[in-house]
This record gives structure tokens, C-alpha cells and sequence, in this order.
């Protein structure tokens, strides 16, 4: 048989077996089966080969910040067994939310592969705004907060412009911003340089109202379960019948119950044991912002055209996605979630002062984000990073607090934690890189 008469079938299986294969025109190859349908077809042995490729793979996921959470958990509790009473996890879950909100918008940034290096300034300049105008110009208190967290909002619009429009880089036009807000902040409080928080108002209850009736914990758990329980089964359906894999119902169950066991434990917790307050406002709107920043990142088309700017942006730009609209966007984000957060620390702090936000409120932002697990590389990561990250970090502050450990400590274990978590991820990205998968 000539190569010119040789069918696309016959070329096909001589490529394949290096040979001279005389084959049926009509002959077809066998249809591939996504290996995705294999595993849930080989039940938990399935799973666990999965689970083993990742890991060979590098696709870690958050498996590294979970595991250390439990041993966080276990070492402080061995050595102080006030370490998970009510009152402690309490406070962690209070003095998790304002710098967890903040880093839920660094999450965005990152995922552009930028940074924001002004976050904590422009939590400074809102927590100034809201102060000077409910305190000193007498205006409403919820009035007061919005524009507050509006002027977080243009201002990190701002960032994005000179960044997208103008071309300069991410690094300085922040790093300018952290200058320059700071300053704004300054001239703002006057000088007295503090405002204190009224007694009574919507900044002061962030951190201080807890809903003391058991109803509202546990209220929370089980909406919390069913919610997560109907998507699961909504997106199977969906991708069922758009004839693309999908969980089974036994996975959803199971996902759905280990969800339901964390949540009820945590409800138990804020409610029963002695000294127990009920369930934090502050952890009540931090898993609002979580739960809403992870639709709009994962389930709108802005999110999608984040990942795709952050993974390559010539090739989002080429796909027709306008880049300079999702990199403003992503930068007004970043600064309306610092401006909210940093009425949550004006809350903690009892109102607002010319250094708010300075310290080391940037660091542990981005360390919140990092340690949860989103790269610096851009492209990867998940909004609940944010959550993950900071219960990391207020977990050993919150262990080395119990044991009277001075401030030097915790900064020098938080420092190696952050270098340990930047170590995995590159780790992670050449072991993908090497197994082609990066």
C-alpha cells in the first residue's frame, strides 16, 4: 500500500506502533474515558490514587495549611488546655476578621501575580474618614461607614489606573500609596491624632456584639451546611447533564457531613462551654465577605478572566478579556476590603489614631493570604486562603499569648511559618513543572 493511499485511520496506527500497519479504513480507535469518571468508578482506592498524583505532582492544595492547623491546635492544647475553650476561640475568630478581610482582597491581587503593598495605610485612611465624619462632623453612623469604605474603594481604583493605564508597576505605584495615604491619614485625624469610638455605634459592635442566643450558632451552622450541601448537588446535576464528569451522590454526602461536623463542633463551642459569648458579629461578616468574594472568583465571568490575566496576560488579552478593566477592578477591590478592615481593627483598637494600620498590619496580610495558600506567582489560589492563612497566624499568636511568649517570638515563628509556606509553593510549581502539569 502506497503512503498516498493510506487512509488517516492506517497512518495513525503505524505512528502509533511504529510499523507498517495495514488497517481497515473503517476501523476507529476506542473512545477515551476521562480519568476523572475512573477514579470515582474505583470508589476510595480511586480517590487515593488521585490523591497520590496530586501530591506526587505538586498539586498540594491546601492540604500543607491544614495539616498544620492540626498541629498548631495539638501542640498549644498540650501545652495549655485553655488553648481551645470558648473564650479562646473566640477571640481567635475576632482578631481573625479584620486582617482576614483585608487579605481576602489581597487574594485578588495576587491572583493578578501583583502586590498591594498599601492596604494597610488605606485601612488607616478609612477608619480616619469614617471617624472624622461620625465624630467630629456629626454625620449618621452607617452613612459615615459607606463612604468610608468608598473612599478605600476609589482610592485602590486609583493604584489600578496609574498600574494599567499609565504601565507603572504594581510595586511602586503602592509603595507610593503606602506613603502618601499614610500621610492623608496624618493630616486627617489632626491634631490630637486619635478618635475614639462611640459607645454604642456600628464600628464599635464589629467586634463586640456577640449574639448570645444558641439559635444564632447553631442557625448559622446548619444554613451553612445546606447551602453547601444544595450547590454540591446543583453542580453535579448540572455538569451530569451537560455530559461532563461529576460527583457522585455518595461524595457530596460525605463532603456535606464533614462539613456539617465542623460546623457543629465550632457552634458547640461559641455556645456551650463555660465563659462562652455565642456567635461573633465580626465572624459573621467575615464569612460573608469570604462567602461572596469566592462566588464572584469562582463562579462569575470576572472571576474567570482574574485567573486567565494572572496565568498569562498577553494570551487573556489576545482571548479578547479587556485586562486593564480586570486589573482597576481588582486594585478598587483591594482597597475597599482594606478600608473595611480597617474599621475592624478601629473597632478592636477603640477608635482611630494616626498609626492604625501601620506595623506590621501589611505583613500579615499578605503572610494571611500567602500561608493559606495562594502563589505568588499568580494565576493560583483560593479566596478561603484568606480565612486559612489567618487562623494560622492568630492560632500561634493566640498559643504563644497563653504561654507568655513576648511580641519578639511571635513575629520571628510567624517570619518562618510565611518562608516555610513560600518555600512549599515554589516547591510545588517545580514539581509540577517537572511532571508537565505546571
Amino acid at each position: 500500500m502506497s503512503d498516498l493511499a493510506k487512509t488517516p485511520d492506517t497512518q495513525k496506527v503505524q505512528a502509533a506502533t511504529g510499523g507498517t500497519v495495514d488497517a481497515e479504513p473503517s476501523a476507529t480507535p476506542a473512545a477515551a474515558v476521562d480519568p476523572r469518571l475512573l477514579v470515582r468508578e474505583q470508589g476510595f482506592a480511586g480517590y487515593w490514587t488521585e490523591f497520590v498524583r496530586k501530591v506526587r505532582g505538586g498539586e498540594l492544595g491546601s492540604l500543607p495549611v491544614v495539616v498544620g492547623l492540626i498541629v498548631i491546635a495539638l501542640v498549644f492544647q498540650l501545652q495549655n488546655d485553655k488553648f481551645l475553650s470558648a473564650s479562646s476561640l473566640a477571640n481567635i475568630a475576632v482578631f481573625t476578621s479584620g486582617v482576614g478581610i483585608m487579605s481576602v482582597g489581597i487574594v485578588f491581587v495576587l491572583l493578578l501575580g501583583e502586590i498591594d503593598l498599601s492596604v494597610g495605610s488605606v485601612a488607616g485612611v478609612g477608619a480616619a474618614v469614617w471617624a472624622v465624619l461620625s465624630v467630629t462632623h456629626g454625620w449618621g453612623d452607617w452613612l459615615s461607614v459607606v463612604v468610608a469604605i468608598a473612599s478605600g474603594m476609589v482610592i485602590g481604583a486609583l493604584h489600578g489606573f496609574f498600574f494599567a493605564k499609565i504601565g507603572v508597576p504594581a510595586f511602586v505605584v503602592t509603595l507610593a500609596g503606602f506613603l502618601g495615604w499614610s500621610g492623608l491619614q496624618i493630616w486627617l485625624m489632626g491634631k490630637e491624632g486619635s478618635i475614639n469610638t462611640p459607645t454604642g455605634s456600628v464600628v464599635e459592635d464589629l467586634t463586640t456584639h456577640f449574639f448570645a442566643a444558641k439559635i444564632a450558632a447553631y442557625g448559622l451552622a446548619l444554613l451553612a451546611v445546606l447551602a453547601y450541601g444544595a450547590s454540591q448537588y446543583l453542580d453535579a446535576r448540572r455538569r451530569k447533564n451537560a455530559e461532563l464528569p461529576s460527583r457522585p451522590l455518595s461524595e457530596i454526602l460525605l463532603r456535606t457531613g464533614l462539613l456539617a461536623v465542623l460546623a457543629f463542633v465550632a457552634a458547640y463551642f461559641l455556645n456551650e462551654p463555660e465563659g462562652a459569648r455565642g456567635l461573633p458579629l465580626a465572624l459573621v461578616l467575615f464569612l460573608a465577605v469570604l462567602v461572596i468574594a469566592d462566588f464572584v472568583a469562582r463562579r462569575t465571568t470576572f472571576g474567570r478572566q482574574v485567573f486567565a490575566v494572572g496565568g498569562n496576560a498577553e494570551a487573556a488579552r489576545r482571548a479578547g478579556i479587556n485586562v486593564d478593566r480586570v486589573r482597576i477592578t481588582v486594585f478598587a477591590i483591594s482597597g475597599m476590603l482594606a478600608a473595611f478592615g480597617g474599621l475592624f481593627i478601629a473597632s478592636l483598637s477603640g477608635g482611630a489614631t494616626k498609626s492604625l494600620g501601620a506595623g506590621n498590619t501589611l505583613m500579615m496580610v499578605i503572610a494571611a493570604a500567602v500561608i493559606g495558600g495562594t502563589s505568588l506567582f499568580g494565576g493560583r489560589g483560593k479566596i478561603w486562603s484568606a480565612m486559612l492563612g489567618m487562623l494560622v497566624i492568630q492560632s500561634i499568636q493566640q498559643g504563644l499569648n497563653l504561654e507568655g511568649m513576648p511580641n519578639e517570638i511571635q513575629y520571628m515563628i510567624t517570619g518562618a511559618v510565611l518562608l516555610a509556606a513560600v518555600v512549599i509553593d515554589s516547591v510545588s510549581r517545580k514539581t509540577q513543572k517537572s511532571a508537565g502539569r505546571a
